[in-house]
C-alpha cells in the first residue's frame, strides 16, 4: 500500500514522457533557423554576384581579364557562400546556376522549373549578356532536411533518384539590366 502513495521520481517520469517531444521540437526549429540562414545567404550571394556581372567586374567571352567560365562562376559562388554551405564533391547534384541574357524583362521566367517533383534543368545556361543586356541569375540550391519530424512539411523538392522529397529547396533570384561597361 505504501508503494502507491509514494512520489519519490514522479518528476522524472514527468521528464522522461515529455523530454522526447521537447527535445524533437527544439530540433526541429534549429534545423529551420539554419535553414532559412541558407537561403539568405545563396540570397546575398545572387545579389553580390549579380551587382559584379551588372558593373562589368565579371564578364563572359568578351576576351577581357573579368572573363569568368562557367566552372569559375561556380567555384567562385560556392566559395562566397560557404560561410553556411558546402558545395563539395557533390556540388553537381545540389547547386544549379542559371544565368541567361533576354530581349525583354516579360520574358524572363517566373516559375520554379520543375519535373516530376524535381528540378528541371534542361533549359538552363550560362550566357550572360554584354553591355546593356537584360539577364537573370538564378540559384537552386538543395538543401537536405534531416529532421524526420520536420520532413513532410518543409521539403519540397526530390533529388535526382530519390523517391520521396528530402530536400528544402533554396532559390536566389535576381534581374537586372547591365550598365553599358564598354
Amino acid at each position: 500500500m505504501r508503494f502507491g502513495r509514494d512520489e519519490n521520481g514522479s518528476a522524472a517520469i514527468e521528464f522522461a514522457i515529455l523530454a522526447i517531444p521537447f527535445f524533437l521540437l527544439v530540433f526541429a526549429i534549429i534545423e529551420t533557423c539554419v535553414a532559412f540562414a541558407a537561403e539568405q545567404t545563396v540570397n546575398k550571394v545572387v545579389n553580390e554576384l549579380g551587382r559584379e556581372l551588372r558593373t562589368g567586374r565579371i564578364t563572359f567571352n568578351t576576351g577581357e581579364a573579368t572573363d569568368l567560365t562557367e566552372q569559375q562562376f561556380q567555384d567562385l559562388f560556392c566559395e562566397r557562400m560557404s560561410v553556411m554551405i558546402s558545395c563539395g564533391a557533390d556540388v553537381e547534384k545540389r547547386l544549379f546556376l542559371d544565368l541567361r541574357s533576354f530581349d525583354t524583362f516579360a520574358d524572363i521566367p517566373t516559375g520554379v522549373p520543375k519535373k516530376n517533383g524535381a528540378i528541371d534543368t534542361t533549359g538552363f545556361d550560362f550566357s550572360p549578356g554584354g553591355a546593356s543586356s537584360i539577364n537573370v541569375l538564378r540559384a537552386y540550391y538543395l538543401w537536405r532536411v534531416t529532421a524526420d519530424l520536420m520532413r513532410p512539411y518543409i521539403t519540397n523538392i526530390t533529388a535526382a533518384g530519390d523517391s520521396m522529397p528530402h530536400h528544402y529547396l533554396i532559390v536566389g533570384t535576381t534581374a537586372y539590366r547591365n550598365e553599358s561597361y564598354e
